[in-house]
């Protein structure tokens, strides 16, 4: 996968989901003011809040498709991880805020005084339920596409939008059933979900920006493929780190003790071309080579 396909298909995600929050928030909060929804405006506040880390996801993935250069040599793809764990954090905050709201409110019993709103609030959540979650899967799905901590991070704060307007649409049918303490309930249940993933994203960002060994999966398929390599005797030692949605391969190979060094690096450069060609991910790979002695 090359970089210039992470930021494409980054820009072209963003700006769908940018463009689809823009009009949902718009429509919550017009569902809300007129629907007497206090849970669903809060709810337009959240999907508006998207926006925002949409743009973090744009300036962190362009910033890591930036050439290497003299001060970076290595690239700067480790930009893309700072976007995911800044995404992580506003995850981490806004499942808090959702929690300690419901506590609060069963604490003090102001779930008491809920107005009870109108039919349109209640389309409105479940239009946003809908919405969110489509675009929860469409973001994630190009995550995966391009390998990029950063999108699955946004599509994670869609799903967060998508559970927020559960527990809008739970508050709101619980106020029409005369049971609001629900809306309460669901936004608990809620808050842990979202921590949940806002630690698994900070996580897998931080594997990246450590250089933590690549899956053992992936590994074994690039050790299998240097094995079957015409003059290769044996692996000597194999090495992966991580490096943004990137891998770097360092290799020790045993090759004929007499063949000639031309013999030798040709053998090499195979290698070395064959993975980057089979293992899109992997943007450099080192081959050394030892002499193999009977």
């Amino acid at each position: 996968m090359q970089t210039s396909d992470l930021e494409k298909t980054a820009i072209k995600t963003s700006v769908v989901t940018i463009i689809f929050n823009f009009a949902l928030s718009l429509f919550k909060l017009l569902a809300g003011i007129f629907g007497a929804s206090m849970a669903l405006i809060s709810d337009a506040i959240h999907s508006a809040s998207d926006v925002f880390s949409t743009v973090i996801v744009l300036i962190g993935v362009k910033a890591s498709s930036k050439k290497a250069d003299k001060k970076h040599p290595f690239g700067h793809e480790r930009f893309e991880c700072v976007a995911a764990i800044i995404l992580a954090v506003v995850l981490f905050a806004t499942g808090i805020g959702i929690g300690y709201a419901g506590i609060e409110a069963i604490i003090t019993g102001a779930y008491l005084n809920f107005e009870i709103p109108k039919t349109i609030a209640l389309v409105a959540a479940a239009v946003s339920i809908i919405t969110k979650e489509a675009m929860f899967w469409y973001t994630i799905i190009a995550s995966k596409k391009v390998n990029s901590s950063a999108l699955k991070a946004d599509a994670w704060h869609h799903r967060t939008d998508a559970l927020s307007s559960v527990g809008s649409l739970a508050g709101i049918i619980g106020a029409m059933l005369g049971v609001p303490v629900l809306d309460c309930v669901a936004s608990i249940i809620i808050c842990l979900m979202i921590i949940i993933a806002a630690v698994r994203i900070f996580m897998d960002a931080i594997k990246k920006m450590t250089d933590e060994a690549c899956d053992e999966k992936t590994e074994e398929e690039i050790r299998n493929f240097i094995l079957s390599c015409n003059g290769v005797e044996r692996i000597d030692n194999l090495m992966t780190r991580l490096f943004g949605n990137r891998i770097y391969v360092i290799v020790e190979i045993a090759c004929d003790g007499s063949l000639s060094l031309c013999a030798a690096h040709e053998i090499a450069e195979k290698i070395h071309n064959g993975i980057e060609e089979k293992f899109p991910l992997v943007k450099h790979i080192t081959v050394h080579v030892n002499p193999y002695i009977l």
